[in-house]
């Protein structure tokens, strides 16, 4: 548990084992992405230190094997540009599932990486069509309208479909539900 390796780096930095308690510190954070452990570590270091091993997490987590777990991390740190990156670079590894997680960081990242928050919010609304969730229609709709909005603010959709060519490829392969369409 936390508590315990909380307990564990003190006592090794009272007993001026302090290498050995950063060491233990980082492989925590190394495994759980735990933004406290990252901070224990940072205010141990000194001045500059932090900062390169501040990158070194950010490295770190846009590579950590459950995308949420690295969105959840970067987004509340906070590091929207790593987040941003995050998300363009694992794409396929949004789960629509997650509302909790993925629209309030769709909110934060969408006044300056709006691609990144429209990858988010089509996460959200390909979950909801494809799953046929009825109850989450209505809020896929509005995530459709916000896409819309934020496609005049992204100049280079780069590997991912355009507004166009994603509203059409809803229309073709959700036509049929009209529940989703009248929202």
């Amino acid at each position: 548990p936390y508590e315990w390796e909380v307990v564990r780096i003190d006592v090794l930095n009272a007993l001026g084992r302090t290498e050995e308690a950063h060491a233990f510190g980082w492989s925590c954070f190394e495994r759980t992405l735990n933004a406290d452990h990252l901070r224990l570590c940072l205010e141990a270091l000194p001045d500059f230190e932090d900062v390169e091993a501040e990158d070194k997490a950010f490295r770190h987590a846009l590579i950590f094997d459950s995308f949420n777990s690295a969105l959840h991390f970067l987004i509340t740190w906070p590091a929207p540009e790593h987040a941003a990156k995050l998300i363009i670079a694992r794409a396929e590894e949004i789960d629509g599932n997650y509302y909790e997680l993925l629209g309030p960081a769709a909110d934060i990242l969408e006044s300056r990486y709006p691609l990144a928050a429209t990858l988010l919010r089509r996460g959200l609304i390909d979950f909801a069509l494809k799953k046929a969730r009825v109850k989450r229609y209505r809020h896929a709709a509005r995530h459709l309208m916000e896409c819309q909005s934020l496609a005049t603010g992204i100049d280079d959709f780069s590997r991912f479909e355009n507004h166009e060519a994603y509203l059409a490829r809803l229309q073709h392969e959700h036509g049929k539900k009209t529940s989703f369409w009248t929202e």
